[in-house]
Parts: C-alpha cells; sequence; structure tokens
C-alpha cells in the first residue's frame, strides 16, 4: 500500500503544476458584460448580463451601484430576480447578476454612457455601458412545420405541428387561425397537451409549438385538400399552408333486386336469388369474392364468385 501511495503523489503534483501553467497570469477583480453597448427602445426596459469576476484573490465584498443615467431613466441591479446592492466572489469565481434599465417614453438623444461601479476595501473597478436609443421595430412572425403535408382516410384525424416564432424586439401575444373545406373541423392545442387555445404569448426573439388538429367530413371523397393558418399579432401576419392526402375507401352493401334478398324454395330444386353489390365508398373495390354460410346438406354457388372491380356508386349483379 505504501509504495502505491507514493507513485501516486508525483502524479497529482504533476497535474497540479500543469493546471498552474494553463491558468492566465491575471490577477484583479473585473466587472464583465457580454455585451456593453446595447440598444434601447423608448418606454421600453433592457436586461444586460453582468459578471464579477475575482482572479486570485481573497473573498472580499463589493458594493454594487449604477452611476451616469440621464433624468427620467432607471436602473435596477438584480440578483436572483432580487434587487441586490452587493457582491462577494470567491477566490478564482464569480457572481452573475442583471443590470434592468427602464427607458422613458419621452426619451430622446443619440447614445448614453451609464457606468457600473464595482466598490472593495482594497479595489474598485468600473464598467461602462454604452447605450443607443433605438426606433420601435415593427412586429414579425414566422410561421414553420416539418411535415406540411398527411396522407390518411376520411376518418383519420390530421395533425400538423407549428412552429411559430416571434422576430420582433418585444413580447407579443400571437392569435392564429385555419381556414379550412367546408366541414373540416379545425382546432388549435398546445404541442404536448389537449388545452385548446386561440393565442399564445410569445417572448421576443423566441418560438413556441402548437398543434392544429384537422378532422375531415365521414363524406369526404378522395381528393388533396388545402389549409391556411395565419398567425397574427399587433399588424404582423405569417401564413403557411397545410395539406390532407385523403385516400378513398371502398364500402361495400348487399341487396336484393327490390331491396331484400329472399326467394322461394323447393327442396330438391335449384332456385336462383338476385344479389347485388353496391360499392358507396370512394375507392373502387378489387377483387370482391363472394361466401356464404347455410344449414347442413344445403348447397349455395355463386356467378359469377368473384368481381374484379366495382367502382365508387356503382352496382354489379
Amino acid at each position: 500500500m505504501r509504495v502505491r501511495f507514493l507513485a501516486i503523489v508525483p502524479l497529482l503534483m504533476l497535474a497540479s503544476a500543469a493546471m498552474a501553467a494553463e491558468r492566465p497570469d491575471v490577477k484583479g477583480i473585473f466587472l464583465l458584460a457580454d455585451f456593453p453597448a446595447v440598444a434601447v427602445q423608448p418606454g421600453s426596459t433592457t436586461t444586460v448580463p453582468l459578471k464579477l469576476q475575482n482572479f486570485g484573490l481573497a473573498p472580499e465584498r463589493y458594493r454594487l451601484s449604477v452611476t451616469g443615467l440621464p433624468t427620467g431613466w432607471t436602473a435596477t441591479l438584480l440578483g436572483g430576480g432580487q434587487p441586490i446592492a452587493a457582491a462577494m466572489p470567491a477566490t478564482d469565481a464569480n457572481v452573475s447578476f442583471d443590470l434592468r434599465i427602464d427607458a422613458p417614453a419621452n426619451a430622446s438623444g443619440g447614445s448614453q454612457t451609464i457606468t457600473v461601479n464595482a466598490e472593495g476595501q482594497g479595489s474598485n473597478v468600473e464598467l461602462p455601458i454604452v447605450l443607443t436609443l433605438a426606433k420601435e421595430l415593427p412586429a414579425k412572425l414566422k410561421i414553420d412545420t416539418a411535415l406540411p403535408a398527411l396522407r390518411g382516410t376520411s376518418k383519420s384525424s390530421f395533425e400538423y405541428q407549428l412552429t411559430i416564432k416571434n422576430d420582433a424586439g418585444r413580447n407579443l401575444l400571437v392569435s392564429f387561425a385555419a381556414n379550412a373545406p367546408k366541414n373540416f373541423e379545425t382546432s388549435f392545442t398546445e404541442a404536448y397537451g389537449s388545452q385548446e387555445l386561440s393565442s399564445v404569448s410569445i417572448e421576443a426573439g423566441k418560438s413556441k409549438d402548437v398543434k392544429l388538429k384537422v378532422r375531415p367530413p365521414s363524406t369526404v371523397d378522395a381528393g388533396s385538400f388545402p389549409v391556411a393558418v395565419t398567425a397574427s399579432a399587433e399588424g404582423a401576419t405569417a401564413k403557411t399552408e397545410v395539406t390532407l392526402d385523403i385516400v378513398g375507401q371502398p364500402r361495400l352493401s348487399l341487396s336484393g333486386r327490390d331491396g331484400l334478398v329472399s326467394a322461394k324454395a323447393e327442396a330438391g330444386k335449384q332456385s336462383s336469388v338476385p344479389i347485388l353489390v353496391s360499392n358507396t365508398g370512394s375507392a373502387p373495390a378489387d377483387a370482391v369474392e363472394l361466401a356464404s354460410s347455410a344449414p347442413s346438406g344445403w348447397k349455395i354457388e355463386f356467378n359469377p364468385k368473384t368481381v374484379d372491380k366495382i367502382e365508387p356508386n356503382m352496382t354489379s349483379k
């Protein structure tokens, strides 16, 4: 056991030395932002993610503040969704927080620079944030579907997965509608639920999935049927089209010449009974074979025994 322990110690020392060699020779406290210059719309709220990074220093409490705000503007530092006034990053660690900026509706001018400050006992650090007023972008929507055409019968329920994207710079309440052929039933539901929807809230730059269900009438003929889908919000619209490819189904029925399958028969004699085979479906019936069951000692034959094809709405004798 002693030999193994002594063999592992040099390896651990080498690994620690290698990690120390890979770490850059940086020491101090830093305020960091991935995007230290942002566009702000009048009357809106903008959030800037920030990070207080500690490289190689002992943990210390840093008081946080924001200076240089224009008149009428407000800035709030948030950590975990709550207002904060200080942060204390551990050695070689960081603390993440957000700067929320509220611009007044009457904000004017070009670019504004505010400063985020972190003040400790031994060191202070500042981070300038440039705010540029931008015009409100018009609402913009987009609809995508991976499978715009589905195939089934008149008894099928067709379900289309739709992805609606909000390409605007603000949250939107998006409503949607489907224009289907007459007597086709349509509804929108949650992507992974059964709750029916007529609208959904989508955050700026985000997407949401909804499901469009279409049920055709049972009497519909075979064919291709388009359904137009529209999403709208604040004057913006996005459209797409899905298609139902309905294949026909044969539907057979038996009847007599006067609607009854019956006849008089005498023992030992052959009798004929006319039978009509009708196809009331929406697709041809191929290779229709006739069969029957009879009482003991009876013999029943069909002539012909097989009908090659019966077209929709046609009858064979």
